[in-house]
């Protein structure tokens, strides 16, 4: 049987977006007529509550899209799931939820009735995984070195990446392969965020900065290889410590990296000091906030990063 509840939780506001699209799109199916409301719940009154879940009179089906629940007032919560225990004939309900807020409790009620969709933030550690995901629902397979090239080349915006996704599937003829992302995406090849990156945590100061300056002008944003750098420099403060032979498959697991990224990276963390690591973790967090407009120019703030690691892994 069709579920006329359905819940989404989450922060990611694209994955909310494609969940609730697709959700209308199934109750749309082979019906003649849908009238599909949206509201807030922070501004709902209980009459409005009472009027969008009440059945048509002209007997068509209708879909309530009840935003931002987790700002909804105590009274319009309680008609919410009122409504959602047993909803009219004709009357389907999604209702959105951060998971937080002042009605945080409204969530495992709710979980216990309706049809629950997640939709939580992607930590920048699970982004080589969510592309995998993202390219086996279109039915591809593909290599790690292909999600890093795309990652490279698109940044880590979801929406982003699942449109490059679906583009390269529906172009490409044959494999998608690191060439096959960088034609679409990098401009031109020999420009790369992270080769960027490695040559600025290996100590290549002049060849990292070149490349860098280079990136910029042929329109690479400095938000990508401000990414890219950081997230070498992560994985290198996670790294720099071991010794002896890296079991790079454990690894991969904890680190959230494939195993081939943990034997590469673990190899160059090794000449790095613990004070170098500090110094360089804090210049990433600076880097972070200048390139996303906290001060000063980005693409200054970009080179200059790369730089100062340079000098740090030398």
């Amino acid at each position: 049987m069709e579920s006329q509840v359905h819940l989404i939780v989450g922060t990611e506001a694209f994955l909310v977006e494609r969940q609730r699209r697709a959700i209308i799109e199934q109750i749309k199916d082979g019906r003649p007529e849908v009238t599909v409301t949206t509201m807030n719940a922070g501004e709902l009154t209980p009459s409005e509550v009472l009027e969008v879940l009440s059945p048509s009179l002209f007997g068509d089906d209708r879909v309530a899209v009840i935003k931002n629940t987790e700002t909804a007032g105590k009274e319009p919560a309680d008609l919410l799931l009122q409504a959602a225990v047993d909803p009219g004939p004709g009357i389907y309900l999604i209702v959105e939820h951060s998971g937080g807020g002042r009605t945080k409790a409204l969530v495992p009620k709710l979980e216990k009735i309706a049809t629950t969709h997640r939709a939580e933030e992607v930590k920048q550690r699970e982004l080589p995984s969510w592309v995998t995901q993202e390219f086996r629902s279109h039915g591809v397979r593909i290599t790690p070195d292909v999600v890093h090239a795309l990652l490279e080349g698109v940044g880590s915006d979801l929406r982003e990446l699942a449109s490059a996704v679906s583009q390269l599937v529906a172009d490409a003829e044959g494999d998608i392969t690191v060439a096959t992302v960088r034609a679409y995406y990098s401009g031109v090849a020999e420009v790369s965020a992270f080769d960027i990156a490695d040559w600025a945590v290996t100590g290549q100061g002049a060849r990292a900065v070149a490349a860098t300056r280079r990136a910029l002008q042929l329109g690479m944003s400095p938000v990508v290889i401000a990414a890219s750098l950081s997230s070498k420099v992560g994985m290198i403060a996670r790294l720099y410590s071991t010794t002896g032979r890296v079991d790079s498959r454990r690894l991969a697991g904890q680190l959230g990296a494939h195993p081939f990224v943990i034997e590469k990276t673990s190899k160059v963390a090794r000449r790095w000091s613990s004070d170098s690591v500090s110094r360089a973790v804090i210049l990433m967090a600076d880097l972070d906030a200048a390139v996303k407009g906290q001060g000063g120019d980005p693409d200054y703030a970009v080179e200059s990063a790369v730089q100062r690691v340079a000098r740090l892994a030398g």
